[in-house]
This record gives structure tokens, sequence and C-alpha cells, in this order.
């Protein structure tokens, strides 16, 4: 990585966790003008048209108004440009040509940083999974017989996914009564789920991804709030798993930190305690794992610290997974881990597990008890890293607010 200048642009402008080590992707506008791709400095985003030479035979890649076209570039386009930005960001007699045109964040529009193609939600934390078993099945083992053989995910909806600000309206479904007859009306029991996603690219059409190729089709990760409609999901999901209790909306952050960016971290996943099938023994390859720290934040409350490092199944093997059968591999293609919960109380990343199915509620600093989203509430997911130089990787926020569904 290119030493920065002192009198380079980033050496001016860095914050702590958006510095020359981190340079998440994202995509903006100024009123009045057309959405443009991004590179974030700090507290500033700048075009990556305005970085990139227009002779470059990378210009076309990033002259676009978000990730779209470079995700179809494959692993040596995407570090190579990364090389590139490190350099002309480092460079001081770049800095005053950059700072002309860089956008302080506060004055611009944030908007999805790519379209999302197709969309899978993974079940990858053994300790949300046991969690969830024992809230929704205590008669059973809190996991079933695949869990341990197997990344258990869904299929999703890839157009309810949002940018971080988009307000979420609260969804209506089925709901179970103790009488045994649904009722229909608002979800009572909304929830989050604190979760990592990952953005792929480098397509492979009718292909399969081994685990030794992950590295060349995960473009980049980003915090995601997979919102989650309780009573609607306990209601619906048996025999074929949650669909209107999750499709109503899952926020990501509208910045994508580039895999390479987290070189530092990766680490081992949780010890294996099952024999796996070849295409998912990830024995052998490099680690898959990330020591990121996240916290759940609900209206300014910090009330829990999931870390990443404890979900079970890795990024690799849920790709390997979602492509085993010939789905292939789209650019735009996205994948969340699941929900990120540690073997502590205060590492939970949901509402259903720290309240423990409403059975404990938590007192908020304002008092309040609380069990499940109420209208008006806000959560905010954060996360931290440490990058190879030392310095700190801030993944971009990842907020919601709860809204009432609008009424004719």
């Amino acid at each position: 990585m290119t030493t920065p200048s002192p009198d380079s642009f980033v050496a001016r402008y860095a914050t702590e966790g958006f510095g020359i080590a981190h340079l998440p992707y994202g995509s903006f506008s100024t009123p009045g003008t057309a959405a443009r791709f991004g590179v974030r400095v700090g507290d500033h985003v700048v075009a990556l048209s305005d970085l990139v030479a227009q002779d470059s035979d990378l210009y076309p890649l990033v002259d676009q108004s978000n990730l779209d076209v470079l995700l179809t570039a494959d692993r040596a386009t995407w570090d190579r440009l990364r090389a590139d930005l490190q350099s002309v960001l480092s460079a001081a007699a770049d800095a005053d040509r950059i700072a002309a045109v860089a956008r302080p964040l506060a004055g611009v529009d944030l908007h999805m940083p790519f379209t999302v193609a197709d969309y899978v939600d993974f079940y990858g934390n053994e300790f949300h999974a046991a969690n969830v078993g024992r809230i929704f099945r205590p008669e059973h083992p809190p996991l079933l017989p695949n869990w341990k053989h197997l990344p258990v995910g869904y299929h999703g909806r890839a157009g309810t996914i949002v940018a971080s600000g988009t307000d979420i309206r609260r969804p209506h479904g089925l709901r179970p009564e103790t009488d045994g007859v649904p009722s229909y009306g608002p979800s009572r029991r909304l929830d989050i789920e604190a979760e990592m996603g990952f953005v792929l690219g480098s397509p492979v059409p009718g292909g399969r991804v081994p685990l030794s190729e992950a590295d060349n089709h995960v473009f980049g990760l980003t915090l995601t709030n997979d919102w989650s409609a309780r009573d609607i999901q306990n209601y619906e999901y048996v025999p074929l798993g949650p669909n209107l209790g999750k499709s109503f909306a899952t926020t990501i952050s509208p910045w994508i930190t580039p895999l390479a960016a987290l070189d530092a971290v990766r680490v081992a996943p949780p010890t294996r305690d099952t024999p796996l099938a070849e295409y998912l023994d990830d024995a052998d390859e490099r680690p898959w794992s990330f020591d990121v720290t996240f916290e759940v934040v609900l209206n300014g409350d910090v009330v829990a610290k999931p870390p990443f490092a404890s979900t079970y199944w890795t990024a690799a093997q849920m790709l390997a997974h979602m492509t085993v059968n010939g789905a292939g591999l789209r650019a735009g293609d996205f994948f969340a881990g699941g929900t990120i919960s540690g073997p502590e109380k205060d590492q939970r990343g949901s509402f259903l597990e720290l309240v423990w199915g409403g059975a404990e509620p938590v007192t908020l600093s304002d008092g309040s008890s609380f069990t499940f989203l109420r209208d008006g509430d806000e959560v905010t997911l954060r996360a931290k890293a440490t990058a190879a130089d030392g310095s700190a990787i801030l993944f971009g926020e990842c907020t919601g607010r709860i809204v009432e569904f609008p009424t004719d």
C-alpha cells in the first residue's frame, strides 16, 4: 500500500476509519445532478471518474452511477483500480485538484451502491441458530439435523433491499393467536438481524464457484439489517421457510468495503465438529472468517456487540454452496451471512434473542422497557476492524427507522 505524502488529499481529509487503508465505494449525487460512482475519504466522497485518467482502460468501468459495471470485471482489475486510487489519493501533486472536486458527505444524497441481481440470506451463525431453535422449538433439539452439514439459506427478494436511511414500513400479515386461528394485521414482533453482506462479481454463468475461487468473486462487504417480523415468520415458516416475515425490507449500508481492505482481519472460523462434504471442506483453504465487531444501536443506546468471527459457516462456503447446483453467479449477486451472535447475552444480534422471545425485556437509557420494535424506533448497525497498518476500518453505518404502514 502506498504511504501517503503529508501534503496529499488523503492526509488532509482522512478521518478515523476512512483513510487510505479503507476506501469504500458508493453512489452519490448532489442536488440537480445525476448519480455518480464514488469513493469515500473521511467525510468526503470523490467521483472515480475524477480520479482515473480518461485514457485508461479503467475509465469506462468507473464513469458510471454505481458499482454495476465494475462488478462485471475480474479480481485483477478490481485490485489494479484500488492500487491506482491509493496512489493518486496519496500524491501531493494531485491534492489540490482532488480537493476541488471532492464533495462533503453532508451535501450529497447517497443511493444504493449497486443493483442487486439475486439475493440469498443464510443462517450461518451457530449461536443464533441455536437460540432461535430454543425459542421457536423448545421441545426439540435447537439445531436441525442438516445444520452442521450445509449452510442453510433461502432465496430472497432482491427488490426489497434498500439503502441505509430508508424508512421501514411495519409489515402486515397473518399472526398466530392462542386459539389457533390466525389474525391479520401489523406485525407485533418486529425485529432486526445484524448481518454482514457480501457483494459478488466476475460472473460465472451456469457454473460453480469452488472454495478456492471465492477471492475472485467476492468484491466487498457491507453491513446488512435483515428486518424480520417474528410473529408472521413464526406462523408461515413451516415447511418452506420464511416469506412475508422477511421479504418486506432488508437494509444495507451505502458503502461497500473492498475485500482487499480486510486482509489483516481474516481469521480461522470456529472449529468444525462435523465432517463436511468435499465442496465445503475448508481445512486447507485461506481463512474466510473476519475479526469484525458489530454494534447494534437502538435509539442511541448500544444494546449489543456481536462478534462476526463467531459465525460458523464462512462466505466462501456459502458461495460454494449457492452455486454447487449449477445456479451460477451474476454481477451484482448478493448474499448475507445470517444473524451474528456470540456466546454472551450482550453479543446477540437480534432482539428475539436479546429479550428471549419477549420474556426478558431490556431497559433502555430513557427508562422504557423494550421487547420488539415500536413505530419511531431507529436502529443503526456499526462495525469496526483493524487494517494492516494498524488504523481503524469503520464500515459505513446501516440505519433504518420504523414507520407505520400507511392506510388508505
